[in-house]
């Protein structure tokens, strides 16, 4: 006979069972299942090791590599840091934006740990004082960004697909992207790279760098070939040099070429908000340290996520995927200056602290 007592036993076991397998999940997770590291001669290796989610960045990810860049950094016979990504397919695809969004709906403090903990190592990663070499092989976006350019080397392959999509979920364009050069490197010759790399006894900046400008004399794969945006260069230039977005706008409409007309129909569809938070974070973050850019970065991130747009454009985006949001304003025009400057307004104490 089925008792309340036993529907109370069955319903404990479920859930203990749940819990145990949460908490195995966690263990994993903390003994860096999502991150790997390894010494391999005097290079310390990190390998982001979620490949089904093209390596996405999760905030105990973020907790895994901080500390260990630390260790490395102090270490005797530790000379240099090489990040990559497994997997053929990216190096990071970001951050884990669902894992966000469910925080920021729930008024949990993941939304304030990870940017606060993300910036944090991007602060580390730009002030590490030996050589630290991204790999960045295939789909590199978001956080995946910022694991490898502030780093003092980037190589990149044929297949690296680097982007910042931001502003299409509600979310503010981060500033961070310093100007920046890349080593190019075929993908067949990245593990050769790799074992050279580590081969290197107590390199210094510059015999990094020679090393990889080898590589980079012998990647001649299209190298006839004119970049891809040099017939536009002249345009980009003239069109975005203006004063507000609302002038960009009117420049495109008004010079109404095929260039001119496909940029209005992608800016039309971003949020209004977040195309003047990032009108505004490139004017100001060109001037910064990146320290202060940083510092700038967090309070946005969590204008963010105390806003509307960025939860809509992840429904359209990412879950619906019907990629209709309806972002509040809908217009530049109903985007106030005192909504934007009240987004790079300090934080008192929850300011980010580097």
């Amino acid at each position: 006979t089925i008792t309340p007592r036993l529907i109370f036993i069955s319903y404990r076991l479920r859930s203990a069972c749940r819990l145990q397998r949460i908490q195995g999940h966690v263990m994993s997770t903390k003994a860096g299942s999502e991150v790997l590291f390894e010494k391999v001669g005097n290079a310390g290796v990190i390998t982001l090791n979620r490949p089904k989610a093209l390596n996405a960045l999760n905030l105990t990810m973020i907790r895994h590599i901080y500390p260990q860049l630390k260790k490395w950094d102090k270490d005797s016979e530790t000379d240099l840091v090489i990040i990559k990504g497994a997997g053929d397919k990216g190096f990071c695809a970001g951050g884990d934006i669902r894992a966000i969004t469910e925080a920021g709906k729930a008024g949990d403090s993941l939304t304030q740990d990870l940017f606060r903990e993300e910036y944090i190592l991007n602060n580390t990663i730009g002030t590490y004082q030996k050589p630290y070499v991204a790999l960045i092989d295939g789909i590199t976006m978001g956080g995946g960004v910022g694991l490898s350019i502030h780093g003092r080397f980037r190589v990149a392959t044929e297949k690296t697909l680097f982007a910042m999509p931001e502003t299409g979920i509600g979310k503010r364009q981060p500033v961070f992207l310093s100007p920046c050069g890349f080593i190019i490197c075929l993908t067949r010759q990245i593990v050769s790279l790799e074992k050279d790399l580590v081969d290197l006894k107590s390199p210094s900046n510059s015999d990094v760098a020679q090393l990889l400008d080898s590589y980079q004399e012998q990647s001649c794969l299209d190298a006839e070939k004119p970049f891809v945006l040099q017939e536009q260069t002249e345009a980009i230039d003239r069109l975005f040099s203006a004063g507000s977005v609302e002038e960009i706008m009117e420049n495109l409409k008004k010079d109404g070429s095929a260039f001119a007309l496909k940029q209005t129909e992608t800016l039309a569809k971003m949020s209004p908000t977040s195309l003047k938070l990032t009108f505004r974070q490139i004017q100001e973050g060109a001037r910064m340290s990146l320290q202060a850019v940083l510092v700038m970065e967090y309070r946005l991130s969590q204008a963010c996520m105390r806003g509307n747009d960025f939860y809509e454009g992840v429904r359209a985006v990412l879950i619906d995927k019907d990629q209709s949001p309806k972002w509040k304003p809908s217009t530049l025009s109903g985007v106030s200056e005192q909504a934007i400057e009240e987004c790079f307004s300090s934080l008192g104490e929850r300011d980010l602290k580097l």
